[in-house]
């Protein structure tokens, strides 16, 4: 894995969804909802179980669902900085494009 990931804290700014995610683990990770977008209260914060999967050097694909239902596939490329989202809740496929941003 050329991108260490495990104990490293990114922003995924999706435009009208901004979250702070920090890897735990290769199987866990915790989010907290900066700004939810009228999608997620703000303040939220939850630990789930990830299924990661390196696409190649610096691309990922991660995956999980939350305890509410919802569930989250994202394509995260950090040596470009993008983040790719796609979000199914209540029914409702949504999908995204944003970026990445390590945080200290």
């Amino acid at each position: 894995m050329s991108v260490e990931l495990v104990g490293e804290k990114y922003r995924f700014d999706l435009g009208q969804l901004k979250i702070d995610y920090q890897f735990d683990s290769e199987t866990q990770a915790t989010f907290v909802v900066v700004d939810g977008g009228g999608l997620a209260p703000d303040g939220h914060t939850e630990t789930v179980t990830i299924d990661l999967k390196q696409i190649r050097d610096g691309v990922f694909l991660n995956s999980w669902t939350e305890a509410s239902g919802a569930t989250i596939s994202h394509v995260e490329d950090f040596e470009n900085g993008t983040l790719y989202s796609n979000l199914t809740m209540n029914g409702t496929l949504y999908n995204f494009v944003g970026t990445i941003e390590k945080l200290d």
